[in-house]
């Protein structure tokens, strides 16, 4: 049976100001606002609400948005309000039968204000809980904040952090490139990672799922690998790290405490939603490290991944390691926080529009809708069931290539190199028989020009061909020299009396014009892939 709720009336979007100290972003922006217009919908917003994201309330005027000088006329006036932080108790007492209330929420750790949310009849749809598959990407919120606040942890870090992140040789020395580990890569760390290198870190990278491994080492970092023999998989459902064994973890501990000493900065990421962070950077391993090292523990907010790890305080170690754990991140790039958030906003507004008409239409039966909401006309419906559509594909078992014996290595090279040895002696005496056949009835003057010709052909073959692939683009600009002296020849020949010679001279002028600014075009395409701008 479908469960659909479907609204008649044109419906009223707003976003309150968040009640949250220190909280800065806002649900809805003067552009998300003029795209959820194009739905349908009427726009309000409280007064201050975008201030602290850098968005005044006169962009929002512009924007068609109503603003309103309270909270409580909003939530009288609005029937769907859109929020970051979960509401405060103040504000799920404000919701009514038939409103629709889209937050951050968290529900498997308040199970309280689920209760509350529950007893007003309001629907609910908590963003945190957006089931992860391919089509609720665009509804993302969790990794939205997570990319902005792996981003910032590398800038916080930096803000810390006494070197360069780069290295240089200058007049007055040499400065090493700072070190950087991350451990955890998901979304966060993924970001951190991008970041760190740009600036020109070293930087390592580890995580429990070893598929990961490649995603690493392509954005340019180093993947620690353990000596462990691999019993579980470290992916759990949804994309995240699964908690690891006892057995891993002791390995795990081993190779950080073999890392702390030569690392400069570590960004801790790793965390599992509905648990409490795990103790992945131990106190004697930021004894080991050295004074001014910084470590950013974006897993504090659950604890934190380090043990000296105090939830939004900033602290030094006795051996002078600077430990961050700020909990507000995302918060600390306000306006870009706030414009993901709102796109996230938008686009689950969208599917909950399918006709754009300003109708809501609450289906039940999507699966992105259905795991996202989490009370529907006064009824828990959370946990969600789980989705039609797997979150991640499951990894096809890769063929292990079986390794030759030292014996059957070169009965196969010597096989290879008789192959290769029959098929030249081939073509050889191929080649010879043609050289024979043309000069038995060509003219000598002819033939010294013909073998000219067929050795630059036979060299240029064996040189070109035994080029790398990852070659030819570089090639190009030797070419162009060749072209050169082709081009020259031809313009020699153009005064020629003979109509057969002449044409042929055009034709050659033109390929060799063609060869030599293509050349020099795809070079300067080659070399523009190498500078940052």
């Amino acid at each position: 049976m479908v469960r659909v709720r479907r609204c008649v009336l044109k419906l009223k979007i707003g976003s309150p100001k968040e009640l949250f100290v220190g909280e800065a972003r806002v649900a809805m922006t003067p552009d998300s606002a003029q795209a959820l217009q194009k739905l349908g919908y009427d726009c309000v917003v409280e007064t201050g609400a975008g201030k602290a994201a850098g968005f005044s309330d006169d962009a929002y005027r512009a924007a068609g948005v109503t603003v309103l000088d309270t909270a409580n006329e909003l939530y009288a006036s609005a029937d769907v309000i859109a929020k970051v932080r979960p509401p405060e108790t103040s504000e799920v007492e404000q919701l009514t039968p038939g409103k629709t209330l889209i937050s951050f929420f968290y529900p498997a750790q308040n199970a309280a204000l689920l209760e509350d949310a529950k007893a007003t009849g309001a629907n609910v749809i908590a963003m945190d809980m957006v089931p992860r598959i391919s089509r609720a990407q665009k509804m993302d919120a969790l990794s939205s904040m997570a990319n902005i606040a792996g981003y910032r942890a590398v800038i916080e870090a930096g803000n810390n952090f006494g070197r360069f992140f780069t290295g240089q040789v200058t007049a007055a020395g040499k400065v090493p490139p700072a070190k950087v580990l991350v451990i955890g890569a998901g979304v966060a760390g993924l970001a951190a990672i991008g970041t760190a290198t740009s600036l020109g870190a070293i930087v390592y990278a580890f995580d429990v799922r070893p598929e990961v491994a490649e995603q690493i080492e392509s954005m340019g970092a180093q993947f620690v690998y353990l000596e462990f023999e691999a019993t579980q998989d470290g992916a759990a459902t949804g994309g995240y790290a699964a908690p690891s064994s006892p057995e891993f973890r002791e390995k795990q501990l081993a190779k950080f405490r073999e890392l702390a000493p030569d690392i400069d900065i570590v960004i801790t990421t790793a965390l599992i939603p509905g648990r409490d962070a795990p103790k992945l950077w131990l106190a004697d391993m930021v004894s080991a490290m050295k004074p001014g090292s910084v470590i950013i523990d974006l897993a504090a907010e659950r604890g934190g991944n380090c043990d000296l790890t105090v939830a939004d305080q900033r602290v030094v170690s006795d051996n002078g390691v600077i430990v961050v754990g700020y909990t507000d991140f995302p918060s600390r790039m306000a306006a870009q926080s706030s414009t993901l958030y709102s796109t996230n906003i938008r686009h689950m507004m969208t599917d909950l529009t399918p006709a754009k008409d300003g109708k809501l239409v609450h289906n039940m039966e999507d699966d992105v809708i259905r795991g996202a909401t989490v009370t529907f006309e006064g009824a828990i419906t959370f946990p969600p069931p789980p989705p039609k559509v797997q979150a991640i594909a499951a990894a096809k078992p890769k063929e292990k290539v079986k390794e030759l014996t030292h014996d059957e290595k070169r009965a196969k090279e010597a096989a290879e190199f008789k192959a290769q040895t029959t098929n030249q002696v081939k073509l050889l005496a191929i080649g010879t028989a043609v050289m024979l056949l043309v000069g038995a009835f060509a003219p000598a003057s002819f033939m010294s020009h013909f073998i000219v010709f067929v050795l630059a052909c036979f060299i240029g073959f064996s040189v070109i061909w035994n080029v790398s692939h990852s070659l030819h683009t570089p090639l190009m600009a030797v070419t162009n020299a060749i072209s050169g002296i082709v081009i020259l020849g031809a313009l020699l020949q153009i005064g020629s009396s003979n109509w057969l010679v002449v044409t042929l001279a055009a034709l050659s002028v033109l390929i060799a014009t063609i060869n030599i600014v293509g050349g020099f075009l795809v070079t300067r395409r080659m070399l523009a892939m190498f500078q940052k701008s």
